[in-house]
């Protein structure tokens, strides 16, 4: 026999056997992201504190006159008068652009041209929301030159990347034995767009893990080795469905309006956490119910009981409804979208606005 055909024949042999992940890790510091997230930090704001006690702020206890107005501002448009979380939103808007530092943050708030046209062919864009960047922009200039000047890149290298970088060493040395893609696809039913998964490790960004443009998100140096493979399952899911342009099945999330059980953990807890609008939190929910199914078959889920008794004020009740359906009904045995098992389930009446408590009880029986 050929030589070549034998080298071939023991090659398929062996992809067979041990089959090649579909998932490439990149796995980055950023300065970028490590300063949009700092910004919480910077606005004095205690929910942040309380995760930085022992932190030092240097830019904050020597903030001149005119940047302290500035950041202020900057707090009050954002946070109390739209309920947005500075970081999380700042990460997402400048990651539509390549640049990493100081200076091309400034130079895309000056000109913002292809920020937007970049920003534009994602599906986090929406009027609305760009003008409330747009109207924000004197205080980001002030704010990131502020920054500039007084070291603020220095002070990140010095003390902040040689943290950052150790912590990125440990994750790297195990996370390739995850395959996220092969889980994320096979549970939402589509094909994602690359299999490649930046992963950003920052310093600044506790408590929250954030999805960035792209197949990319950010994580926390801090979280145990298991969070950050849990994230990238969680993230890389977001957005599950096409929202904006699915009428049938935006019409069908937003009959949960009169769900007083749901509409409850919308409009009553701290909105630092997040999760502000009732659309909003159906999709946090439904990621979540992926997700713990994604992490129970990759060995790594917290369980799930506990999960969303422990976390965001036991606010995702629709994660705990969907995944107890999720099991019962064996999902994606049909190899469906995740969007027709959705109306699938409102089709069938069991997943209909007045029915989570109901649901939610009865797990918790247990």
């Amino acid at each position: 026999m050929n030589c070549k055909i034998i080298a071939l024949s023991l090659l398929l042999i062996i992809n067979f056997i041990y089959p090649q992940n579909m998932t490439n890790w990149k796995i980055e510091p950023s300065l970028k992201y490590d300063l949009c997230c700092y910004l919480n930090f910077l606005t004095g704001d205690t929910f942040y504190k309380d995760f930085y006690k022992n932190e030092p702020n240097p830019f904050l206890e020597k903030i001149t006159p005119e940047a302290k107005l500035a950041i202020d501002s900057l707090y009050k448009k954002l946070k109390l008068d739209k309920n947005i979380i500075i970081s999380a939103w700042l990460c997402l808007y400048f990651s539509a652009i390549e640049g990493n530092d100081i200076d091309d943050m400034i130079n895309a708030v000056k000109d913002p041209a292809e920020l937007k046209s970049n920003f534009e062919k994602t599906p986090y864009y929406d009027d609305e929301s760009w003008e409330t960047f747009t109207g924000i922009k004197q205080e980001l200039l002030v704010v990131l030159n502020y920054l500039l000047d007084s070291g603020f890149k220095n002070y990140w290298t010095e003390n902040i990347k040689p943290k950052v970088d150790s912590a990125i060493n440990k994750v790297n040395s195990g996370i390739d034995k995850y395959d996220v893609i092969k889980e994320n696809e096979y549970f939402l039913g589509f094909k994602l767009p690359s299999d490649t998964i930046t992963v950003y490790m920052l310093h600044y960004n506790m408590p929250h893990g954030i999805k960035i443009t792209g197949m990319r998100f950010i994580s926390a140096i801090y979280w145990p080795f298991e969070i950050t493979v849990r994230t990238a399952a969680h993230e890389m899911m977001h957005p599950p469905y096409d929202y904006k342009n699915d009428k049938e099945l935006r019409d069908y999330i937003n009959s949960f309006s009169s769900d007083k059980f749901f509409m409850d953990k919308v409009n009553n807890h701290n909105k630092s956490l997040g999760y502000n609008t009732m659309d909003g939190l159906f999709e946090e929910d439904c990621v979540q119910a992926l997700d713990q199914m994604i992490n129970e078959k990759l060995g790594i889920a917290k369980d799930a009981g506990a999960r969303w008794k422990e976390s965001d004020e036991e606010i995702h009740v629709l994660a705990v409804v969907l995944y107890k359906l999720m099991k019962e009904t064996g999902y994606n045995s049909r190899n469906e979208i995740f969007r027709d098992y959705l109306l699938r389930l409102n089709n069938e009446g069991k997943l209909k606005p007045g029915m989570l408590k109901k649901y939610y009880d009865k797990f918790y029986e247990k």
